[in-house]
């Protein structure tokens, strides 16, 4: 009986595809936007193997629609022989109209950089959380690493301390 309950209750809390890491070292990240994203099937079967790279990712808004440029997601080798993958395929995101108008106002006016963050699941719906993000100088990036090392130091310091 315990070993039932105890699988009963176990979920997975972790629902992440992919994280782009590089987003945050380049960009201050203003807001985020969650999105869903338009994906074919071999799509969805290699983000379950976690076949996927956001690191060169960024998204382009044409015609009162939102795009996801840059994303490579690596077709499965079983994928199905009638299909013809393209990896780097610009993927539509699904928006509400007044985020998008919000995102362009953003985007023209002041400046900002829309930039893909990670990729996760929700409900067996895979999503996309946008950043709306300026861009770091050389003299920002070392400011955040340094204190990024002063607090792991202080962290260190206080466990043995």
């Amino acid at each position: 009986m315990a070993g039932k309950k105890s699988k009963k209750n176990k979920k997975q809390t972790d629902n992440t595809i992919a994280q782009n890491r590089q987003a945050t070292h380049d960009y201050f990240i203003e807001e985020q936007i969650e999105a869903g994203l338009v994906l074919e099937g071999w799509e969805v079967k290699s983000l379950r193997e976690g076949r996927v790279q956001l690191k060169e990712s960024f998204i382009q808004i044409r015609k009162g629609e939102a795009w996801l440029h840059g994303a490579h997601i690596s077709p499965l080798l079983s994928a199905s022989t009638h299909v013809v993958p393209d990896a780097v395929r610009h993927k539509k995101l699904l928006l509400h109209r007044q985020e998008i108008s919000k995102m362009i106002g953003a985007v023209e006016r002041k400046g900002y950089t829309l930039v893909a963050l990670s990729m996760y699941w929700v409900r067996n719906r895979a999503k996309l959380k946008i950043g709306l993000a300026k861009g770091k100088k050389q003299h920002d990036k070392r400011a955040t690493a340094k204190d990024r090392d002063w607090q792991r130091d202080k962290a260190r310091i206080m466990k043995h301390g």
